[in-house]
C-alpha cells in the first residue's frame, strides 16, 4: 500500500505579475488535468530546477548550505569539501 503525501505543506500567497496569456495557460491546463492552477504553477516551476547552469551557480554560491536546504536540492548539488 502506498501511503498518500501531504500537499504543499509549506505554501504561501504570492503576488506576481504575468502576462494574459500566461494566466490562460495555467488556467486551461489546470482544467485539463484536473490540478488547481496554484499546483499547475507549482508543478512547473520546479522544473526549473533541471537548469544545470541554475545549479552550478547555486553550488558556487558562497555559504549556499541554507538556499540548498531550503529548496530541498541536496542530491542535486556536489558539496564543497573543505581542507
Amino acid at each position: 500500500m502506498k501511503f498518500i503525501k501531504p500537499k504543499n505543506t509549506n505554501a504561501d500567497k504570492v503576488d506576481w505579475l504575468i502576462s494574459e496569456r500566461s494566466q490562460a495557460i495555467v488556467k486551461y491546463y489546470a482544467e485539463y488535468t484536473q490540478y488547481s492552477e496554484s499546483e499547475v504553477a507549482d508543478k512547473f516551476l520546479q522544473n526549473i530546477l533541471d537548469d544545470k547552469d541554475f545549479i552550478k551557480w547555486i553550488e558556487q554560491k558562497r555559504n549556499n548550505k541554507r538556499l540548498i536546504k531550503q529548496m530541498e536540492i541536496e542530491d542535486m548539488v556536489k558539496v564543497k569539501s573543505i581542507g
